[in-house]
């Protein structure tokens, strides 16, 4: 695959991705919901943090987060230009292509809804306010909207350490940036001998 192929894969999902934020940003306030089916809604919630909501803690956790991701980027950009000039396998390239695109997609909500947007706690925020953003520059949090709890109930009181609980599976609530990253990584994972082929020299 060329770069020019990775490329329009990058940016036709950065596209997907923010158009849904910015829509979400400016449509519902956080904890707004509307139920798609009964395993899938929308519902809008921030992350301040890593997956999973994970925050490193400290005044400057966040910043120290936004400038790893920026980091991190850079050195998966450099992954996707070598693997094609070496002539990476097709999976390859897409799959860090996703990977790619998807660290991009979070990493602009990290460094720029802080400062165009205004908070979206108990009404829908507006775009570039005249009062300032919710916060400063590197310090933007995370938009997810996208929930599937496909199944939700007390879990079996023969189930160790969670016996009894009142369970919900598929509990996060992520975005197409999250779903990016997770294909491109399984992909790897699963295709791993097409991804990263062994010539007959290797062998």
């Amino acid at each position: 695959m060329s770069l020019k192929k990775a490329g329009f894969f990058i940016i036709l999902i950065l596209l997907i991705d923010q158009i849904s934020k910015i829509y979400i940003k400016t449509h519902f306030a956080i904890g707004d919901e509307i139920e798609v089916f009964d395993w899938f809604r929308i519902l809008f919630v921030e992350n301040e943090g890593m997956a999973w909501g994970t925050k490193i803690p400290g005044e400057y956790g966040k910043l120290a987060l936004t400038l790893f991701r920026l980091v991190a980027i850079v050195g998966i950009g450099y992954w996707l230009w070598d693997s094609v000039r070496k002539g990476g396998s097709r999976i390859l390239i897409f799959a860090i292509s996703l990977i790619f695109a998807g660290a991009f997609g979070n990493i602009i909500d990290s460094v720029f809804y802080g400062i165009i947007f205004d908070d979206s706690y108990g009404h829908i925020a507006s775009f570039l306010p005249e009062s300032g953003g919710y916060s400063s520059l590197f310090h933007g949090k995370v938009v997810d909207m996208l929930y599937f709890p496909l199944w939700n109930g007390y879990l079996p009181d023969w189930i160790p350490f969670w016996g009894g609980q009142y369970f919900t599976f598929f509990e996060p609530v992520f975005n197409i940036a999250d779903s990016a990253i997770s294909v491109g990584v399984v992909m790897l994972l699963l295709f791993n001998k097409r991804a990263f082929p062994k010539n007959e020299h290797e062998e």
